[in-house]
């Protein structure tokens, strides 16, 4: 009877030594915790995950290095294509209307060709020799380009395909040729100005900066000065969207090194 006694009791003790071996294995394998309490009081673990520094700076400079704009080959097409077009045409505008500026300007002095130039006040709504030479002369080919860029979406809209309107010149007689724009003003359809060439819708831009009267400020200073970032800013009146408009014209002129086509 004793000897059954004792060999349970040798059973249950090595039984509850294994356990304990075992529970001890598995507490050297489990991975360190750290016990933290929600809301509730219940013991949550949460592994302990080392922290890693990162230098901030290192980053930005490789994000900078990596982050490289390259335009796409439509789009370097379509802008080759603009200037071979659009320069010559521009350029040769704006030679003709310097050279006119200067002939008025020696006639003026000299007291010559006084009945053209009777003419040429009455074209541009103007009554003195100082309103005049403001009117007739030419701003830089690079303000003209950016403004033919931004308008034509590099001579891809439809009015610069359908009607040759670079500059988004607007129609309000209709006997003239001009085409509906796509969307309504309020209840009322906008029209367009339609040309012939692009070379007279780049005249007829150029004439409108010179008469019209939102543009004043602008025509007081390029008789000063033919710095197209200082220029700009006096164009806020040709886009409702104002400073922001002038803000985008400045962008173009500077990425696309338009400035290169002024004459200097």
């Amino acid at each position: 009877m004793y000897k059954k006694i004792y060999k349970s009791l040798f059973l249950i003790a090595l039984v509850s030594f294994s356990s304990g071996c075992d529970d001890k294995k598995e507490l050297q394998t489990k991975p360190k915790t750290n016990i933290i309490n929600d809301k509730n009081d219940t013991n949550i673990s949460k592994l302990i995950i080392p922290k890693i520094k990162i230098d901030e700076n290192i980053t930005k400079k490789v994000i900078k290095k990596n982050i490289v704009y390259r335009p796409s080959k439509d789009i370097v097409d379509k802008k080759a294509n603009f200037r071979n077009i659009l320069v010559p045409i521009i350029t040769s505008t704006y030679n003709q209307l310097q050279t006119q500026y200067q002939d008025i300007k020696r006639d003026l002095n000299s007291s010559k060709n006084s009945e053209f130039i009777a003419n040429l006040k009455i074209r541009y709504k103007v009554k003195t020799d100082q309103e005049l030479l403001r009117a007739i002369k030419p701003h830089p080919i690079s303000i003209a380009l950016s403004q033919a860029a931004a308008e034509s979406a590099w001579l891809t809209s439809r009015f610069t395909k359908n009607a040759n309107n670079i500059f988004g010149v607007w129609s309000f007689d209709k006997n003239e040729p001009r085409i509906p724009a796509s969307g309504l003003r309020g209840d009322k359809i906008i029209y367009l100005k339609k040309y012939k060439t692009l070379k007279l819708a780049v005249e007829d831009y150029y004439f409108s900066i010179g008469k019209s009267w939102a543009y004043d400020e602008f025509r007081k200073l390029r008789v000063k000065t033919d710095d197209p970032y200082l220029l700009i800013p006096h164009l806020k009146n040709y886009s409702e969207k104002k400073e922001e408009y002038t803000k985008m014209l400045g962008k173009i002129l500077k990425y696309n090194k338009f400035d290169k086509f002024d004459v200097k």
